[in-house]
């Protein structure tokens, strides 16, 4: 069974910078590719990033392309996402999930972590 915990959010102005952490409850954790979605206010959860097992293969939506950089530490069974640049547009809760193969929908999700960012 996996069990994800995010940490890190908080409420930055415009132009800042964030690092999100996810740390995980699991077995082979670097069998697992890593994610984070995020939900805005009335609107659907959507991909933000993902990063395979072995941290060689990394993905990102166009919007948070060259400001955001997901990372993972096996050692620590943790993912990180660092945000840089940030924008209001990138309010919401952000969530971690977890799957062996890249299906999100049947894989592990945390409680997710608020991030507010002003104008």
């Amino acid at each position: 069974q996996v069990r994800l915990y995010e940490s890190g959010g908080g409420t930055v102005q415009a132009g800042g910078s964030l690092r999100l952490s996810c740390a995980a409850s699991v077995r082979a954790f670097s069998s697992h590719a890593m994610a984070w979605f995020r939900q805005a206010p009335g609107k659907e959860r959507l991909f933000v990033a993902s990063i395979s097992g072995n941290s060689v293969s990394t993905d990102y939506t166009d919007s948070v392309r060259g400001r955001f950089t997901i990372s993972r530490n096996n050692g620590k069974n943790e993912v990180y996402l660092q945000m840089f640049s940030l924008k209001p547009e990138d309010t919401a809760i952000y969530y971690c999930a977890a799957s062996p193969t890249y299906t999100w929908s049947t894989g592990a999700w945390g409680q997710g972590t608020q991030v507010i960012v002003s104008s």
